[in-house]
């Protein structure tokens, strides 16, 4: 391979990773401040509503989906019907906001989940993708299973595809 069509799988393996590995080791168990496996901020996100997303972001902001729960980070879309749908990306001590490459006025496609947080229609995000070559994963596509729950072994695997 030339330098040329190596350059974007580098690029993309490097958003990959820095998106699996940006906090995963931040928190344990017992400092994850709502955004548990068991949960009930995470009991929201069904696998059987999954769905996908095109838009513009217009901000890039900080959430409390439930009262109690430790700072997330989300983003606001403005769809290609011209609807704002919140989307949540996960908690603060996992998604760097400044470290996911994504800013006001990218376009983006999501996918995700269809959830009602705090009375609220909310898209829960599983992977937010900017280009071919650059998207940031927070969950498991299939089933929701969240990175900032895995072991770093778990995500290793994840990385590699297995």
């Amino acid at each position: 391979m030339t330098k040329w069509k190596i350059l974007p799988v580098i690029a993309c393996s490097v958003w990959v990773l820095m998106a699996a590995w940006a906090g995963s080791a931040a928190a344990g168990p017992e400092k994850m401040g709502g955004w548990e496996l068991d949960g009930a901020y995470n009991q929201l996100y069904k696998s059987s509503e999954r769905d996908r997303l095109k838009g513009v972001i217009e901000e890039v902001t900080e959430v409390v989906p439930l009262p109690g729960m430790s700072p997330g980070v989300a983003i606001i879309l403005r769809d290609e019907d011209g609807d704002t749908v919140r989307v949540h990306l996960g908690p603060r001590f996992f998604v760097d906001p400044q470290g996911i490459g994504v800013r006001k006025g990218d376009e983006v496609k999501i996918r995700g989940a269809w959830a009602e947080v705090g009375g609220e229609d909310v898209f829960i995000a599983s992977k937010v993708k900017r280009s071919e070559f650059e998207e940031f994963k927070v969950r498991r596509t299939r089933d929701g299973y969240p990175f900032w729950c895995m072991s770093p072994e778990e995500l290793a695997a994840e990385k590699s595809g297995e």
